[in-house]
C-alpha cells in the first residue's frame, strides 16, 4: 500500500499551491472504531469509507437518488422476486484482484449469515438465495417482493468485499472505490490516496486526510488557522456566522437523514410504562434544545422520520412542551415523587450539549439523571450492544430507517407486534400511494407509543475553504464522499 504521508504533513504545515490542487485535509468529529462498514453501527466508518473505499451494487447520489454502482444494470422479474445484476466490467479491488459475481455472493451471504455482525442485518433478511450465473452476473431471489431492495443495496452496510482481504478489513480495508486506504494514525488521522486503476471516473484529488478533532473549540481554531481545508459536520454551530462573513470560507447548511432522539430503554422500568415515556416527551422543550445545543439549526420532529420526506407527518403537537401534564402523568404512573435514571452521552456536541439541557428539563418534572460522557467505543459497547442505559441522546443518520422499530432486540427494545406486522407488509408493498399511507401509519404508532423522545432532524453543517468544490451539501447517507471533490482553478 502507498503511504503518501509526506504530502499530508506538508499540507498541515502549509503547502504549496500546486499541492493544494491535489490534496485535502478534512476534519470530522468522531474517529471510527475500525474500518469495516459491514460489521458495526458507527456512522464514522461510513463517513470515511462510503464510495471512497468501498462500493455497493447501487449507490446514493448527493440528492438521495439510487444510482448504478458496481452493478451497471439490473433486471427485475415480473413478480418482483428475482433481481439479476449485471456487473461493471474491468473492476478490480485495490489489491489487484478482479471483482466478480462470487464476491457479490460472498459479501451478501456474509451479511445475512447466522453469525453476521452486520448492524443492519435486516436489510438482507428477505434474500432467499444468491446464484452466480457467470463471472459478471449474479441472480438474487427474494422470499417476497421488496419495494426498497435497490435502496437497501445502496447502504454502506451492503458494500461488496472480497474473501481474500476480509481477515484484515477492520485495519486495512480493501475495496473497489476511487480511493484506497493508505494510513491510520489512531487518535489523529486516516489517509486515503487516489486509486490510479479505478474502473470509473477517477478522483480529482490525489490524496485526502481525515483529521479527527472532537473538541468544538479546537475545530474552530483549526479551520480559522487553515490547518484543515474543510470540516464535515462542524461541531460548533455558534461559529458559523463568523465563517460565513469571512471570504476565505463558505458554509454549507443542508439536511441529513439524522433523527436526533432521546433514546429510551423501553424494556427497563420505569420506561416500560408508556405514561412515563409520555411524561418525558411533554417535559422536553425541543426548541430550547435546538437553540441551546444547535444555535437554532435543526427542525423539530415528533416521530422518527425525516421532515423533507414527502410522506412525513408533523406529530410534534402530540408531544408539546407541557411540564404540568408531565408531572400529572408521572403521578398516574406511580412516580409522583419522580425517579432517577442514567443519561449516557456519546461525544458529538449535539449529544453532550443537548443532554445537559434535557437533564435540566427532566429535573424540572422530578426526573433526575446521572450524566455519563462516553467515548464512541464505550457508547457502542454499553448502550448500543449492551443495552446498559436508561436514556441516551443520539442521531440516527441512516436513510429511511423507521423499520428499526420493528426489531425488539434493537437497543431501545421496543416490542410492538402491530408495528412489526406493518413493516413486514410494507416490505412487500410496491404501490407508492399505499406505501405512503403505511409509512404515515408507522410514524403515528411510534409517536403514540412515545417510544423515544423525538427531538430534531440533524442539519448538515459544513465549513470549507472557498475554493473547494464538490462537497455534498446534504447528507442522504452517512458519507463524506470525496469522489467528486476538487479545487477550483
Amino acid at each position: 500500500m502507498k503511504t503518501g504521508l509526506t504530502s499530508a504533513f506538508a499540507l498541515v504545515a502549509g503547502m504549496s499551491v500546486a499541492q493544494a490542487q491535489s490534496d485535502l485535509v478534512i476534519g470530522m468529529q468522531l474517529e471510527p472504531p475500525h474500518l469495516d462498514p459491514t460489521s458495526a453501527a458507527a456512522g464514522a466508518i461510513d463517513q470515511v469509507t462510503y464510495s471512497n473505499i468501498f462500493e455497493g451494487l447501487t449507490r446514493f447520489g448527493s440528492d438521495g437518488s439510487v444510482n448504478a454502482g458496481l452493478a451497471e444494470s439490473w433486471d427485475i422479474s415480473d413478480d418482483g422476486l428475482v433481481y439479476t445484476f449485471n456487473l461493471q466490467e474491468g473492476v478490480t479491488f485495490h489489491d489487484g484482484s478482479a471483482l466478480d459475481a462470487g464476491d457479490v455472493k460472498f459479501s451478501l451471504d456474509r451479511a445475512r449469515g447466522a453469525d453476521s455482525t452486520n448492524a443492519q442485518k435486516g436489510l438482507f433478511s428477505g434474500i432467499e438465495s444468491i446464484e452466480v450465473v457467470d463471472p459478471l452476473t449474479v441472480k438474487i431471489t427474494l422470499a417476497r417482493p421488496e419495494g426498497n431492495f435497490l435502496f437497501n443495496m445502496a447502504w454502506g452496510d451492503a458494500v461488496i468485499v472480497a474473501p481474500e482481504s476480509i481477515e484484515d478489513i477492520k485495519t486495512n480495508p480493501v475495496g473497489t472505490g476511487a480511493f484506497e486506504f493508505s494510513d491510520w494514525v489512531q487518535g489523529d488521522r486516516i489517509q486515503i490516496v487516489r486509486n490510479e486503476d479505478y474502473w470509473g471516473t477517477p478522483a480529482k484529488l490525489k490524496s485526502a486526510t481525515f483529521k479527527f478533532i472532537s473538541d468544538p473549540t479546537a475545530a474552530f481554531a483549526a479551520m480559522m488557522a487553515e490547518d484543515i481545508d474543510a470540516f464535515s459536520g462542524f461541531p460548533a454551530p455558534e461559529n458559523l456566522p463568523q465563517f460565513d462573513a469571512d471570504p476565505r470560507f463558505k458554509v454549507l447548511v443542508g439536511s441529513t437523514e439524522g433523527e436526533t432522539i432521546l433514546s429510551t430503554n423501553n424494556a427497563q422500568p420505569p420506561f416500560d410504562n408508556v405514561k412515563v415515556r409520555k411524561a418525558m416527551a411533554h417535559a422536553i422543550n425541543r426548541q430550547l434544545i435546538i437553540d441551546g445545543a444547535m444555535f437554532g439549526y435543526g427542525t423539530p420532529i415528533g416521530t422518527h422520520f425525516a421532515p423533507h420526506h414527502p410522506d412525513y407527518v408533523d406529530l410534534t403537537g402530540q408531544s408539546a412542551h407541557d411540564p404540568e401534564l408531565a408531572r400529572s402523568l408521572l403521578a398516574e404512573a406511580g412516580y409522583a415523587d419522580g425517579f432517577s435514571t442514567t443519561l449516557k452521552l456519546p461525544p458529538p456536541s449535539y449529544a453532550r450539549r443537548g443532554g445537559e439541557i434535557i437533564a435540566a428539563q427532566l429535573r424540572d418534572v422530578g426526573i433526575d439523571t446521572e450524566i455519563t460522557n462516553l467515548e464512541w467505543p464505550q457508547w457502542l459497547e454499553q448502550v448500543f450492544r449492551g443495552k446498559d442505559y436508561g436514556l441516551t441522546v443520539i442521531s440516527h443518520t441512516e436513510p429511511l430507517d423507521i423499520g428499526i422499530y420493528a426489531n425488539p432486540d434493537y437497543y431501545f427494545q421496543y416490542d410492538n407486534p402491530e408495528f412489526q406486522n406493518l413493516i413486514e407488509e410494507l416490505q412487500v408493498e410496491s404501490d407508492p400511494e399505499t406505501r405512503g399511507d403505511m409509512l404515515k401509519r408507522a410514524q403515528r404508532i411510534i409517536a403514540e407509543d412515545y417510544v423515544n423522545g423525538f427531538l430534531f432532524q440533524l442539519p448538515a453543517l459544513s465549513v470549507a475553504k472557498a475554493e473547494l468544490q464538490g462537497l455534498w451539501k446534504h447528507a442522504p447517507t452517512q458519507a463524506i464522499d470525496l469522489t467528486g471533490v476538487s479545487w477550483s482553478e
